[in-house]
């Protein structure tokens, strides 16, 4: 039994020792170690912890020379293109600092990204990341370059091609200008703009003591708010610096929800007709324009307060937008002016104050009608397909706007003509040779033609009924929900005759919403641009402004219930604004 026992357990050494043996050989066959190996080795592939830093590296060896040539020099040039926006020693304010999540970062081994060294050190961590972004885009050009030896000028053309894509955002964000109007307060009057390219004036600063945009407004804070461009929005963006007394934007509160705190506010995006508030008291005007955008041939002058308490100390929010565009983007001889009056919040207004322009652009973009314009002098077809087009790609269901759009253009020998299309109760009228024109119509449902519309087309109104289903308008843009139950609400607008402009005698329109309206009659209005113009003759200086600036004193001064913004056009030859940037 002994010698059985024995030769067992020598069998079972036997037996370990070859599965030993063997997998000995499976591991020499499969050299296991050199995993471990190349993850304690400098990694030629960028980790996701790198971006915490923010550092990026490149092996040398990863690729071959002409490869690592060729990224580099491709990104040299991309970087060039955006050096003016890259580079702001102040823009660092408003750059969102933010790591990317892990899942965001897909690299395979062998990938790199190579940054110029010279660059690294100016760079903060949003800043790397767009970096980054760039050069993921050219890495996938580098994967049809080795076809440069069947076609030698592919590698030329690949290059062209992805700078011309990366190009135009970044020569496109230098194109836009900001211009600052306070238009009340103790300071009322003051004027400040800038560029995106104006690095060492960026962010701009709005306050008390030493700011770019001084207010000598005892509510106002040191610093109060800032505006700075962000890039990658292609947007000017407001922030509340901790102020005291806070800041509004069109009304509303973008200050840091803890008002005790004096910590800064989230950036908001501003657009063209904005009403930036500061305090109670201080309000100025927003309006950003093309760089490249001609003289006005004519004066314009812009005011428009929310007359937030005049209800008895009820913060009334501001909905009116006032906008122009002079001239529509390549189309020289044309421009639009107009004001969108909100109800129910400001974002119909927004959005028509955005599309109306694009619209008329568009249509006039074709040779053919804008050359019909000029010479049968009528663009009602223009402003009624505009407005159509703008009714059907407006998504405001529970929001609506009165919305009144001057169409101006000029011909060949300089003549000016003007028409107007309107929906609403906001009005334009025009004083050509001493005689007012008026180029809306009312559209309120108390209107005698309005009435007469709605009584044809459905259930009679009784005798004092002002209202339709709760709204004092029968026309207006948005508001879906309301004519899915009422199909007797109406975006039709209506057109006036065109009007020839002679600028020598002393011509001039006024646009207002109808806050300016409710207590000044036209011929009131008149009155009191005559009274302006004579007043501010002597003083220099534009009179537009100051005549605007008037006539929404008057309208306060008569206690206005509601928003009121005036546009107000003198065509008189001598008055001429233009968008003038400090450099």
């Amino acid at each position: 039994m002994a010698m059985i026992l024995q030769g067992s357990i020598v069998g079972v050494l036997l037996l370990l020792l070859m599965l030993l043996l063997i997998l000995l050989l499976i591991l020499l066959a499969c050299k296991p170690w050199r995993f471990f190996s190349s993850l304690s080795s400098p990694s030629r592939a960028l980790k996701v912890g790198d971006l915490e830093r923010p550092l990026v590296l490149d092996d040398a060896n990863a690729h071959g020379q002409s490869n690592e040539s060729t990224r580099s020099n491709d990104l040299e040039g991309a970087c060039g293109q955006n050096e003016g926006l890259l580079h702001s020693p102040r823009m660092h304010d408003l750059v969102y600092k933010q790591r990317l999540p892990s899942a965001s970062l897909q690299l395979n081994e062998g990938d790199s990204v190579v940054l110029n060294s010279d660059t690294i050190e100016d760079l903060s961590v949003g800043q790397t990341l767009r970096f980054l972004s760039l050069t993921e885009r050219l890495a996938e050009v580098q994967t049809h370059v080795r076809q440069e030896d069947q076609n030698p000028n592919l590698k030329s053309d690949l290059k062209n091609d992805l700078l011309q894509n990366l190009a135009p955002k970044a020569i496109a964000d230098q194109r836009s200008c900001l211009s600052l109007e306070v238009i009340s307060g103790p300071s009322c009057g003051l004027r400040c703009s800038v560029q995106p390219t104006s690095a060492s004036r960026l962010p701009l600063t709005i306050g008390r003591v030493s700011s770019d945009l001084l207010l000598k407004d005892s509510e106002v804070s040191g610093k109060h708010a800032m505006i700075n461009w962000n890039a990658d929005k292609n947007k000017w963006e407001l922030v509340d610096m901790g102020s005291l007394n806070g800041t509004f934007l069109n009304s509303q509160p973008i200050s840091h929800p803890d008002s005790g705190s004096r910590h800064r506010g989230d950036p908001v995006e501003l657009s063209s007709g904005d009403i930036i508030t500061l305090g109670t008291t201080s309000n100025v005007h927003v309006h950003v324009t093309s760089k490249s955008e001609s003289q006005i041939p004519f004066g314009i002058g812009i005011a428009s307060d929310p007359m937030a308490f005049r209800r008895g100390g009820k913060k009334l929010a501001m909905e009116d937008v006032c906008y122009y565009q002079w001239p529509l983007p390549g189309i020289s001889q044309f421009g639009v002016f107009g004001i969108c009056d909100g109800h129910g919040g400001v974002a119909a207004a927004k959005s028509a104050s955005k599309m109306l322009p694009e619209k008329v652009a568009s249509i006039l973009s074709d040779s053919l009608i804008r050359e019909r314009v000029l010479s049968q002098c009528d663009a009602s077809d223009v402003l009624r397909v505009a407005f159509y087009q703008t009714e059907a790609n407006m998504n405001n269901y529970y929001e609506g706007c009165a919305a009144t759009v001057l169409l101006v253009w000029a011909d060949s020998n300089e003549n000016l003509f003007a028409q107007c299309a309107n929906v609403g109760d906001s009005a334009c009228f025009m004083n050509v040779d001493g005689k007012q024109i008026k180029m809306t119509e009312d559209h309120r449902v108390s209107s005698y033609s309005e009435r007469l519309r709605l009584n044809e087309n459905g259930v009679p109104l009784r005798d004092g009924e002002t209202r339709l289903y709760g709204l004092n308008l029968a026309r207006m843009l948005g508001d879906k929900f309301l004519k899915q139950q009422e199909p007797r609400f109406s975006s039709e607008p209506y057109i006036s005759e065109a009007i020839h402009i002679n600028q020598e005698s002393g011509a001039f329109a006024l646009l207002a919403s109808d806050g300016f309206w409710d207590v000044i009659s036209l011929k009131k209005a008149a009155q009191l641009v005559t009274q302006a113009k004579e007043r501010y003759f002597e003083g220099g200086g534009n009179i537009s402004e100051k005549v605007a600036n008037f006539l929404l004193s008057e309208a306060k001064t008569l206690r206005t219930k509601d928003n009121t913004s005036i546009l107000f056009l003198e065509f008189d030859r001598k008055f001429r604004i233009s968008c003038k940037v400090d450099s």
